[in-house]
Parts: C-alpha cells; sequence; structure tokens
C-alpha cells in the first residue's frame, strides 16, 4: 500500500512545518512500513541549525519516523481519523550515526515490536542512500482528541 501527500494529510493532523512525511512507499499493516522525507535546504529549521552548516536535527528525524509510525498505527486500529491522535509515549535507544543534510533523502522504516489498542511499540531505522543514520526504539499512544483538548474553566 502506497500513500501521497494527500492522502497523508487526511491521516495525519500536522501540518507545515511539522509534516516531515512525503510519501508512504510500503504499508502492511500490523507489521511494517516505509516512509519517506525529501530534505529540503528550504527547511525553517535550517536557518539556525547551522548556519553555513545545515544539518537536520536528530529531534525531527525522531518526529520523522514517530510521524510514519503513526500512520501504521492508525490505519492497522482502524482508528477514526479526526477522532483520535497519536501522541509520543516514550523514546529507547535512540542513536544518530551520521549527518542529515539539505538534499538527502530520507527512508524510513519501522517494524511493530507490539500494537495494542492505544499503545505501540516499533523499531525504528532512519536511512540516507543505503546507510543507517539515525534508529530508535518509539512508543506511541492514541488518544481521543477529546481527552486531550484543553478545556478552558
Amino acid at each position: 500500500m502506497e500513500l501521497d501527500a494527500r492522502q497523508i494529510m487526511e491521516i495525519l493532523p500536522h501540518r507545515y512545518p511539522l509534516l516531515l512525511v512525503d510519501k508512504i512507499l510500503h504499508m502492511e499493516l500490523g507489521k511494517r512500513i516505509v516512509g519517506v522525507k525529501n530534505v529540503s535546504v528550504n527547511e525553517p529549521y535550517f536557518q539556525g541549525h547551522f548556519p553555513g552548516f545545515p544539518l537536520m536535527p536528530g529531534v525531527y528525524i525522531l518526529e520523522a519516523m514517530a510521524q510514519v509510525g503513526g500512520i501504521l498505527m492508525i490505519k492497522s486500529l482502524d482508528l477514526q481519523v479526526g477522532k483520535y491522535a497519536v501522541v509520543f509515549a516514550g523514546i529507547d535507544e535512540a542513536r544518530f550515526k551520521k549527518p542529515v543534510f539539505p538534499g538527502d533523502q530520507l527512508l524510513l522504516e519501522l517494524e511493530v515490536i507490539s500494537l495494542k489498542k492505544t499503545l505501540s511499540k516499533m523499531k525504528g531505522v532512519a536511512k540516507v542512500n543505503g546507510q543507517v543514520v539515525a534508529e530508535a526504539v518509539l512508543y506511541a499512544a492514541a488518544r481521543e482528541l477529546s481527552e486531550i483538548t484543553r478545556k478552558d474553566s
């Protein structure tokens, strides 16, 4: 199963400048997903990270992984889009092996370790040109938007 940018935006609530998935290349529900993030010199974080030496921040690599994993979780559990949000619940074993620069294409591969009704654990690997640039174990929780929406008193 492949998804283009329009289909991704129907699933994820993220928008510019925080939507970090351009395409889903492959998805096996409940098992595995592969997504792509094209890293452009126009990304807003490159203005300050770092002037004269643009380098993609590791937290954005992890966020891109998490978004790809969130798509897999939403689709695998058949969560109602617009009713549920998938949020970070934890990160373990994060490692950054090589820098990511403008012009690189991140291939984001996530494999399910466990998937329950409201919680997932996935092993994520980010690659550029076949070389691992980052990896982590990501935990995500599905929450009803009504549970996480701030209530004004």
